[in-house]
């Protein structure tokens, strides 16, 4: 009758909305600085070789193909990409979601 008549839909509150538009920057940011620690930290510090004749094991302690930095900042990227895809299938469900049954 009046225009203020819902049909059950119930609104979000405040925090709810804030969080809703906090939760992409926060994702989208740490897979920027993630990439940004992966790439800052890409030193190659190890080497290997091939020493056929020696008769001795080689070994190469500390070797790595990718530093320890680089790997924490890969890290930070996939976790900022799992908060990404965690969003978007909260608000792609939400939205399949709220017709009529």
């Amino acid at each position: 009758m009046g225009e203020n008549n819902t049909s059950g839909e119930r609104q979000p509150s405040k925090p709810a909305k804030l969080l809703a538009a906090v939760v992409p920057f926060l994702g989208l940011a740490a897979v920027l600085g993630g990439f940004l620690v992966a790439y800052l930290n890409r030193d190659f510090t190890g080497w290997f070789a091939y020493a056929p004749l020696s008769n001795q094991p080689f070994t190469a302690n500390g070797a790595a193909f990718i530093t320890q930095g680089t790997q924490l900042g890969l890290a930070l990227a996939v976790v900022g990409l799992l908060v990404l895809a965690f969003w978007a299938g909260l608000l792609a469900g939400r939205r399949t979601g709220s017709g009529p049954r």
